[in-house]
């Protein structure tokens, strides 16, 4: 298993670039270009993600085992804030973000990045940003969260600053729903679910702020609360982005990657099996016993 690397989060672009250039994929040099037809192609692979953003860390570790079997040496970078992530992907810095949300989630930093970025296809169609409750709770919509301020101690429960639903939940839904009364409490998700495991564990009323797909559903029996003013915004696709030019450079891979789909069971089952079931450091097995029990998901691989 190729270990994982983090990025440290900074504050300040020429800090950012610097701390990114430092620990980041050693750029191809002229001599190892694709593009070139006879010259050989340099062929690692650094994935950027979040690694508390589950839906990242296993689409990654499912990418490694397919592409180190056609002789692809894959690197991790473990990032811990989405625009540290964007700014490295823009760069360079990563070669791929295995499990973006750009079209509503993360429309800010596709703004901001998408012109040094390259889509390489949707493998999940639903995915969706909620605010939910866990089913015990007598909450039904966003709407009611007033009349529960006090048993919730007039806080939500957040994740990271930077996610895309940190700034859905600050800028939209507060505002739209007129809770500017309770603090939204952010630090990290790994934080959040432990407040989460604490409230359930005691039955207590708990409002966080969760996403579809995401295993934690299921554990905490999480239900969705009503959003009537539409203020979280449409279901969107989950996206494999690039830094500009990979699948000018890895044609083969980008041209795999863009057929790959997951339904819901498909994919459910692959983050339970990476998350839940097998240890951290396991995630090989995990993979493998998730391709057992899939057979027939993933496209045919290209020739080594």
């Amino acid at each position: 298993m190729t270990p994982t690397r983090r990025i440290a989060t900074t504050l300040g672009a020429a800090t950012v670039a610097v701390a990114l250039a430092a620990c980041g994929s050693t750029p191809a040099s002229p001599g190892n270009d694709g593009a070139t037809g006879d010259a050989p192609v340099d062929k690692t692979i650094t994935l950027g993600y979040i690694g508390s953003w589950t839906d990242g860390r296993s689409t990654a570790h499912l990418l490694e085992n397919q592409l180190e079997q056609i002789g692809y040496t894959i690197e991790h970078e473990d990032v811990s804030e989405a625009g540290v992530l964007y700014t490295a992907l823009a760069q360079g810095d990563v070669d791929i973000y295995p499990s973006a949300w750009p079209e509503v989630t993360h429309v800010k930093y596709m703004e901001e990045y998408g012109d040094r970025i390259e889509d390489l296809g949707a493998y999940y169609d639903n995915a969706k940003l909620t605010w939910a409750v866990p089913e015990y709770s007598e909450i039904q919509s966003i709407e009611d969260i007033p009349e529960y301020a006090d048993v919730l101690g007039n806080r939500i429960i957040g994740i990271e600053p930077s996610a895309g639903l940190t700034d859905a939940s600050q800028n939209s839904v507060i505002p739209e729903y007129g809770l500017d009364s309770f603090e939204l409490v952010t630090s990290s998700t790994t934080a959040m679910l432990a407040e989460l495991k604490g409230a359930t564990d005691a039955e207590k009323e708990i409002v966080v702020t969760l996403w579809r797909p995401f295993w934690a559903n299921s554990t905490f029996n999480m239900r969705d609360l009503d959003d009537p003013k539409g203020a979280l915004g449409e279901a969107e696709a989950l996206h494999f982005l690039a830094t500009k030019g990979f699948a000018e450079k890895h044609p083969e891979v980008a041209d795999w990657i863009g057929q790959l789909e997951m339904d819901d069971q498909q994919y459910g089952s692959l983050e339970d099996l990476v998350v839940n079931q097998y240890e951290e450091g396991d995630e090989a097995d995990a993979i493998t016993a998730w391709l057992e029990a899939n057979p027939n998901v993933l496209p045919e691989l290209p020739k080594a």
